[in-house]
């Protein structure tokens, strides 16, 4: 009405155009991997193309000790590495269970002294694990599930290979 710019128009040639698109991605085959290496940076990219090795930790980064070793000695390792928790393994590098800061305060709320403590007596033996190829966005969901901030990665075998956090997630913008 008042010589600008159509909107109803406009606006029913942006439905079409939408319609006409997914259409034709139907016809071609076209599903949400494809859409993310198109796109690599978006965040449907990231959550369909990084995997848990990606962002997990690995080698010196990565909180581990033996079964055997003290409370004290487990907790210095979890404040060096600043990953909130340790995974504890057998001389073979197979999964024992994982220790958290968590942990360590149920110890001391409980009026126990760690001092003396070893890591066996207090550990969680059935800890969440993830394989390194499953999708960094998959361990989100794990994680959210089970309402804890860490994941153990493990081969096929439950040998350790790293250790994934929340923290580590949210810096890869999969979160």
């Amino acid at each position: 009405p008042l010589n600008l710019a159509p909107t109803a128009s406009t606006t029913a040639a942006l439905a079409l155009g939408d319609a006409l698109a997914l259409v034709m991605l139907d016809l071609k085959g076209f599903g949400p991997e494809d859409f993310a290496r198109s796109h690599p940076g978006g965040s449907l990219g990231r959550r369909l193309l990084i995997r848990v090795e990606d962002v997990m930790r690995s080698g010196e980064q990565m909180p581990v000790v033996k079964t055997g070793t003290t409370v004290p000695e487990a907790f210095k390792t979890i404040s060096a590495k600043r990953m909130g928790m340790t995974a504890v393994v057998e001389s073979d590098m197979k999964v024992a269970g994982i220790f958290t800061d968590g942990d360590l305060r149920r110890i001391l709320s409980a009026g126990t002294d760690p001092r003396q403590l070893l890591i066996d007596s207090v550990m969680s033996r059935t800890p969440r694990t993830i394989g390194p190829q499953r999708l960094a966005s998959e361990a989100v969901l794990m994680m959210d599930t089970a309402r804890i901030n860490h994941l153990l990665v493990v081969n096929d075998q439950g040998t350790l290979l790293g250790a994934v956090g929340i923290h580590d997630l949210l810096e890869s913008k999969v979160v």
